[in-house]
């Protein structure tokens, strides 16, 4: 039964709304951008870094304004290991690096330990 309500909810994810938007998109709220941060956020290539990013985007990305959509991407574009330094407090920041939404990323794994 489980396998026919999956069928289903993929059938559904796949119907359009008047040609627009997908049913998906309707019911989350989410742009394609946004949902490629997410995807891009959960597949990095180390575990670690994609439960860092993955938990973080699927938190925060719904609510990002334009400027943290650009400061995530950016992010997203930092090697894995410097990511996870900065997350563990093994190593600082570069200041070239320094944005709100890193800021908000190590904010948020402090508070989840």
């Amino acid at each position: 039964m489980l396998g026919v309500e999956r069928r289903a909810a993929t059938a559904r994810r796949r119907f359009s709304i008047g040609g627009a938007i997908s049913v998906a998109e309707a019911e989350t709220g989410l742009d394609a951008r946004r949902k490629r941060l997410i995807f891009r956020a959960w597949h990095r290539g180390t575990r670690e870094t994609d439960l860092i990013l993955g938990r973080f985007a699927d938190a925060h990305v719904a609510d990002f304004t334009d400027a943290e959509i650009a400061d995530f991407e950016r992010l997203l574009d930092v090697p894995d290991p410097d990511i996870f330094v900065w997350v563990t407090g093994a190593g600082p920041v570069p200041q070239e690096d320094v944005s709100p939404v890193v800021e908000r990323l190590i904010a948020f794994h402090h508070q989840v330990r």
